[in-house]
């Protein structure tokens, strides 16, 4: 029996020097960036003991530091009840926060609160809470675009980031991997293109990068591509070599005659020791956007703008400050033509890790920053906008749940259903005053329309059945203007609006409304007199009263339509009066109608006033009221026509 015992004792202690060992192993993994291998190490350690803490630490950071938090919550909340502090509090809750379970994670921030006094923590941790609060009123900044998984395109490793230059879908994918990336445990990405006519790959034809050749062993990432396609900029790193460069940099490329140069360390790096990525150019290419770990940011990753110096090369690097960049970590950037700056976050309110966001003017001068939505964004990363056609179509990059594989490229379109057109199909017949009250066909009569800002918008004139046709727009104001020789112009005005259909009622693209109106001219005669109306007075005054001008403003829009002619208004009265008062009457009324006419805008030398009392009397003799009425009259003829 006590050699039973020995030997458990002995297995014992080989087990606790079996876990000294991969503790050990584990730790220098971890501190060597091969956060995979470290997980994988200390789970080993968690299957004999789930209570480890150095385990659980390393594991949760591991995750935390490989981009792969919401995977950590089980690792934090060990830790933080077994050794509550902020930090295990606060990782818990972002860990929580990238799941969207948005309840759990505010209760794990509020208890983060209670672990310190610093001012700066407290402040990140409110900005946690408070960006909690603000993703639930989040709209969607394109409604109708619609996000398609590119699947032909996609394999089960990592497609991320493309970019569209020259006919060519650049991008960067885990295909084709010669190993294992340490810190993921997935395939070392390279750089590939395929033949693309807008958001049309050509899956069949992806082939490595031509330009220049892929490296082993280490990431090729995010490319940018100048918009004169003859500078490439891509980020390079995570190398395991002791003779590489120990943090991912930017590496130019430029077209040189017969091809592009072998890759180059950028100056904008400055220090071999910060982290640059993720470059995309202006749209003018004399400005460079990228993400670094720079000293002097505002927390995690930031985006920086570097200009193009006299050399071709880009430098002093500056910051894209507060309103752009958070505690968080901001990447991937793309500059519009339009000036809307796009972007992921981690830091902005959103939906749970990266998303995309849009930098643009409120209108007053004031930047803002707004998330594009959960029909562009999920709980995952969402990152790498490029445009197509913008913003209405184009590429992103997201490692969402419903995934090829790793990061998978997505295509968007803007879906908004097209309208329905309404075309206005106006017949305009042309007709002339007959003498006896008749009308007629009066073809060859020019017509002109004009829109409501007085620009023409058609012309022609009438065919032999006196019509004329023009195309209009729904809900528009127009005036229509006929004139002939021998013919007083005239212009009226016409309106389609209530004439239509509504278009949400249509099942047809093109719904076409035919619409009919008449203009009906008068000869134009000279010396011919044209009695106005209704045109009264009241007794023994010569007062232009409301009635009257109404029907001097017709007279009005004659002149106006017919700018050669000159007239005279005449005032007529009946006998019931003496000669000599009638005819001062009478005078005293053409010239104050002459005077509202010239009110008007009508100049006065076009006009003539003639008062001719009782002289010209149509009813001589005249018994009856409606008989004097008919005497009491004012007229207008044309006494001359300018050429």
């Amino acid at each position: 029996m006590k050699q039973h015992f020995l030997w458990i004792a002995v297995l014992i202690l080989f087990a606790l020097a079996g876990c000294k060992s991969l503790q050990e192993k584990g730790n220098d993994q971890f501190l060597s960036g091969q956060y995979q291998y470290a997980i994988n190490t200390f789970s080993q350690i968690l299957e004999q003991d789930s209570s480890n803490l150095e385990a659980n630490r390393v594991i949760g950071e591991s995750y935390r530091l490989s981009n792969r938090i919401e995977k950590s919550e089980p690792y934090y909340r060990q830790l933080a009840e077994d050794e509550p502090s902020f930090n295990h509090y606060f990782f818990l809750g972002q860990s929580l926060k990238a799941q969207q379970k948005y309840e759990e994670a505010k209760e794990a921030f509020e208890k983060a609160k209670s672990y310190t006094s610093d001012e700066a923590l407290l402040a990140k941790n409110q900005r946690e809470i408070e960006s909690i609060r603000l993703a639930e009123g989040i709209e969607n900044y394109w409604p109708k675009h619609e996000l398609v998984n590119y699947t032909e395109l996609n394999t089960p490793g990592a497609d991320y980031s493309p970019v569209l230059s020259e006919d060519f879908l650049y991008f960067t994918s885990g295909r084709q991997a010669s190993g294992l990336y340490p810190a993921t445990g997935t395939p070392y990405t390279k750089l590939f293109r395929a033949r693309a006519d807008g958001l049309k790959v050509d899956v069949g034809g992806i082939q490595a990068l031509p330009e220049f050749r892929n490296e082993e062993g280490l990431n090729q990432a995010a490319i940018a591509i100048s918009p004169d396609g003859n500078t490439i900029i891509y980020a390079r790193g995570n190398s395991v070599s002791p003779k590489d460069l120990p943090e991912t940099a930017l590496f130019v490329s430029y077209f040189r005659g017969a091809g592009f140069t072998q890759p180059i360390w950028m100056p904008v790096n400055e220090d071999e020791t910060w982290w640059n990525s993720t470059p995309a150019f202006s749209p003018d290419g004399s400005e460079l956007y990228f993400a670094s770990n720079r000293p002097g940011g505002f927390g995690g990753i930031d985006l920086y703008k570097a200009t193009k110096l006299a050399n071709g090369d880009f430098g002093n690097a500056v910051n894209l400050g507060p309103t752009v960049n958070t505690p968080g970590n901001e990447m991937f950037p793309r500059m519009a033509a339009d000036g809307k700056f796009f972007f992921s976050s981690d830091g902005h309110p959103g939906y749970g890790k990266l998303d995309l966001f849009v930098a643009e003017s409120d209108g007053a001068g004031k930047q803002v920053v707004k998330n594009l939505g959960e029909n562009i964004n999920s709980q995952d990363d969402d990152f790498g906008i490029f445009f197509t056609e913008y913003p209405k179509a184009g590429f992103l990059s997201s490692n969402r749940a419903d995934g090829v594989g790793d990061d998978d490229i997505y295509f968007f379109e803007d879906k908004t259903p097209k309208p329905k057109i309404v075309n206005v199909l106006l017949n305009v017949y042309t007709k002339e005053a007959k003498a006896d009250g008749t009308e007629a066909v009066l073809p060859q009569t020019r017509v002109v329309l004009y829109g409501s800002d007085n620009k023409q918008q058609g012309g022609d004139f009438s065919n032999t059945n006196g019509r004329v046709r023009f195309t209009m727009n729904v809900d528009s104001d127009y005036t229509i203007i006929a004139s002939k020789g021998g013919y007083f112009s005239k212009s009226i005005p016409y309106s389609t609006k209530g004439k239509t259909p509504d278009p949400a009622t249509l099942v047809q693209e093109v719904t076409n409304v035919s619409l009919d109106t008449t203009i009906i001219l008068d000869q134009l005669i000279l010396e011919k007199a044209i009695v106005l109306d209704n045109i009264y007075y009241d007794l023994d005054k010569a007062d232009i009263r409301p009635d009257a001008a109404v029907e001097l403003d017709k007279l009005v829009k004659i002149l106006a339509d017919n700018p050669t002619i000159r007239i005279e208004l005449s005032s007529h009265t009946d006998s019931r009066s003496s000669d000599e008062y009638n005819l001062d009457l009478s005078q005293r009324r053409a010239q104050s109608a002459v005077d509202y006419i010239v009110s008007k805008g009508i100049a006065a030398d076009r006009l003539v006033a003639k008062g001719y009392g009782e002289s010209q009397l149509i009813v001589q003799n005249a018994q009856t009221e409606e008989e004097h009425q008919t005497n009491r009259r004012t007229e207008f003829k044309v006494i001359e026509i300018k050429e």
